[in-house]
């Protein structure tokens, strides 16, 4: 193994724990304070899509020698760039955010108090909607064309595996941007755990330099455009993480900090109170 190869795999299974331990921060944040306020269902529930579309994506990429080989046939007889930590990296992803989303839809199973945002909005609706209507479609096309037809040129399962990509690709596209308008709208991150933020934007890091590092090593660069997913979710992620960054370190920094105190010397008049009643 080369330093190049080793360095690949490194960056791999780091940005994979980055970005899982990123998963953990909102459900345990929700369980300390007993409650999902602060934050919308939107994130976890249409996440919840994006990442089973993203592991049926990854896997068959990795595993499936007709999609294995269709793709070569496009791509000047070059194997996929997906690695065995991005299975498991969406796996993990998935099971995390049907947790967190169930701590919206079922709060008294977690002890929660009711919070508003537990009910997804129209747009996230439409949006989850709109693209299993699309992985029909497209399934349905590739179901019609003859058997004998040429992969490379014409209709292939690999259109449909790139249709669940690019279904995973909108969902991040559009995820964040619930929340980012109920921060604006609130003037403040108070809820909204920005160790996921941080976490993920290490990640997303470590991601685009694998991916660059085995275009790299392969001498094409249609690793790029090959699998443009993971190049994008890498970058888009990143330009959120940077205005939620903005948000909680900029923007509502003083907001957040007032509201601490607020609780703080509430805690401490309680407790003077208690102090005279004894």
């Amino acid at each position: 193994m080369s330093f190049l190869e080793f360095l690949s795999a490194f960056f791999g299974w780091i940005y994979t724990l980055s970005w899982s331990l990123s998963f953990y921060s909102q459900p345990l944040l929700n369980i300390r304070r007993k409650s999902t306020s602060g934050t919308t269902v939107d994130f976890p529930f249409i996440n919840t899509l994006g990442f089973l579309t993203y592991l049926i994506y990854n896997t068959v990429f990795y595993s499936s020698p007709v999609i294995r080989y269709q793709y070569a046939l496009r791509n000047h007889d070059h194997t996929p760039t997906v690695a065995i930590n991005d299975i498991v990296f969406a796996a993990h992803a998935f099971v995390i955010c049907t947790i967190l989303t169930s701590q919206y839809f079922a709060p008294s199973i977690w002890g929660f108090d009711h919070a508003p945002g537990t009910r997804p909005s129209r747009l996230v609706l439409g949006i989850m909607s709109g693209s299993i209507v699309a992985v029909a479609i497209i399934i349905f096309i590739v179901a019609s064309v003859p058997s004998d037809a040429d992969p490379k040129t014409s209709w292939a399962w690999l259109d449909v595996i790139y249709t669940l990509s690019y279904v995973k690709l909108l969902i991040t596209l559009v995820k964040y941007a619930p929340q980012l308008v109920y921060n604006f709208r609130q003037r403040s991150t108070k809820g909204w755990s920005i160790w996921q933020i941080l976490l993920d934007f290490l990640g997303g890091i470590l991601s685009i330099a694998q991916i660059v590092i085995d275009s790299w090593l392969q001498g094409d660069w249609s690793g790029l455009t090959g699998n443009p997913v993971k190049f994008a979710l890498g970058n888009v992620s990143m330009l959120y993480d940077l205005v939620f960054m903005t948000q909680h370190y900029v923007l509502y920094r003083d907001d957040d900090d007032s509201t601490k105190a607020g609780e703080r010397d509430s805690l401490l008049e309680r407790g003077e109170d208690s102090r005279r009643l004894d």
